[in-house]
């Protein structure tokens, strides 16, 4: 006896898992190709990345893309093939649960290899990196926006705490 399928949620958005895939591929090499690192993306199934890009100095790059919409907690990860022939892993994390903008992490594959967890090498899957989407932006802060390529990203600026408000004029006539 065939098994009854159970009905899958739908999703609030209005495009496929694919075309959310394509469509950050797109976007990260336009961000690439606009902060003057020109690149481009390689046919569907390419293998091993997804983007490739030539600076002005040096050998093209390859650029492996990763997106999630965001979601909090231990389940949900992104993650990358240590196998596979890169030189960077971007991760794109679209808006979701209590994040409402875009974020862009491209991070060189040296980098990630050192911090991302591992899978177990024994096992079928020992050969992948995963970090979970809510510390992403805690692992690699200086990789956010890095669109240029940078090997040591971009430096991250501590937050200025809010300049205090002046006196109202009528307070100083007070004086």
């Amino acid at each position: 006896m065939a098994k009854a399928k159970t009905p899958r949620a739908k999703t609030p958005r209005e495009y496929t898992n694919k075309q959310m895939g394509d469509a950050c591929e797109m976007l990260v090499a336009a961000e690439v190709t606009l902060a003057g690192v020109p690149a481009l993306l390689m046919p569907a199934n390419w293998p091993d990345y997804d983007i490739i890009a030539q600076p002005k100095v040096g050998v093209p790059q390859r650029i492996y893309a990763r997106s999630r919409t965001f979601k909090r907690g231990g389940d949900t990860f992104v993650d990358f093939d240590s196998t596979a022939q890169f030189d960077w892993w971007a991760v794109v994390l679209l808006p979701g649960a209590d994040q409402l903008g875009r974020r862009i992490f491209i991070i060189p594959k040296d980098v990630a290899e050192v911090r991302a967890r591992r899978n177990n090498p024994a096992t079928k899957w020992g050969h992948y990196r995963y970090v979970r989407q809510d510390k992403v932006a805690e692992i690699f802060p200086e990789y956010e926006n890095n669109f240029r390529l940078s090997p040591t990203g971009v430096p991250v600026v501590p937050t200025k705490p809010p300049i205090p408000a002046l006196p109202s004029p009528t307070v100083l006539a007070g004086d």
